[in-house]
């Protein structure tokens, strides 16, 4: 299995690269958490371009009803992990990206600053793709020899009263380092 590798600049050799404009400078505080989230646009479809088109504030209000609601929230993730396996980043892990919103890790507030946020294509509602987990496992590597990180939790781990996902069909068992 090939090993992922990340530069000085905090990109991975072997993710696509498309650029979002949502991302900020990272307080002095050292890359310590991995957060799992899951996203589909619209709404449990999949492979469409919806989740892209959101991270780059491109969604057309007009495309889908749900988009009317979104189209104007700034988001990112540092990584997408498609349902074919394919590895998509927004921004450089020395960036923050935002993707944790208001969240509380042991006791430390606001997530953004020392994590790295990785979506899974996918729902609260059906399986992920085993070949998705085989990609998070070779970021998570990657990751985990590049930053000191401590755990990798879900985005309901650290904002329990706001978020489900990754979700109850997320099988944590099939991440080689179970920090969870």
């Amino acid at each position: 299995m090939e090993n992922y590798a990340i530069n000085n600049d905090g990109f991975v050799a072997h993710a696509q690269q498309i650029a979002s404009p949502n991302f900020d400078a990272r307080p002095n505080e050292e890359i310590s958490l991995i957060v799992i989230h899951n996203i589909s646009l619209p709404p449990s479809q999949y492979g469409g371009n919806g989740i892209i088109e959101l991270f780059t504030n491109r969604l057309d209000p007009d495309e889908h009803p749900y988009y009317a609601g979104i189209y104007t929230h700034q988001v990112s993730a540092h990584f997408l992990i498609r349902r074919d396996g394919a590895l998509i980043q927004f921004v450089s892990c020395l960036n923050r990206a935002w993707h944790a919103g208001k969240s509380n890790w042991q006791s430390r507030e606001r997530c953004n600053d020392f994590s790295v946020g990785i979506e899974l294509e996918g729902s609260d509602f059906e399986a992920f793709e085993d070949i998705q987990y085989q990609t998070l496992n070779k970021l998570v590597d990657c990751l985990n020899n590049s930053y000191p990180i401590q755990a990798i939790v879900g985005h309901s781990d650290i904002a329990p009263d706001r978020k489900t996902d990754p979700g109850p069909f997320f099988d944590w068992q099939k991440l080689t380092h179970h920090h969870h």
